[in-house]
């Protein structure tokens, strides 16, 4: 059924979770899994990553692709950094760019009011994602 899944993963237990279900999903149907994760910074003089573990998110993303190649998946890690729009714009466009056919996100419960329950990225990806999204809860 699906030939190209994106997991978009910040590294928390959520993307985590995602990450399981989604690695099922491509075992199953034999698809390629796209590992994408969207570095964000800060703009201005003071400018840089906005998360200060940035490089051991990265890091633990990558040994998780490993992991998941080791074990029989083709496996693609795509890191790309945002700096206006945010994170749910550059996923989106990564699935529209690999012409992907599911994006599978976990929810994290930060972020805005109307992000409270799904999380803010996965929340915005439903409405403009090029594909459907399956948002994977945390518990």
């Amino acid at each position: 059924m699906f030939k190209t899944i994106v997991l978009a993963t910040d590294g928390s237990d959520g993307a985590n979770r995602a990450s399981e279900l989604a690695a099922g999903l491509a075992k199953a149907d034999g698809a390629k899994l796209i590992v994408a994760h969207v570095a964000e910074h800060t703009i201005g003089k003071g400018g840089g990553d906005l998360r200060a573990d940035e490089g051991d998110v990265k890091s633990e993303i990558q040994a998780r692709a490993d992991e998941l190649a080791a074990g029989g998946l083709e496996v693609e890690v795509e890191i790309r950094d945002e700096l206006a729009g945010g994170p749910a714009h550059v996923l989106a466009e990564l699935a529209r760019e690999k012409g992907a056919d599911l994006i599978v996100a976990g929810t994290r419960g930060h972020g805005s009011i109307s992000g409270l329950l799904l999380g803010s990225v996965t929340h915005r990806l439903l409405h403009i994602a090029p594909c459907p999204v399956l948002a994977v809860p945390s518990a």
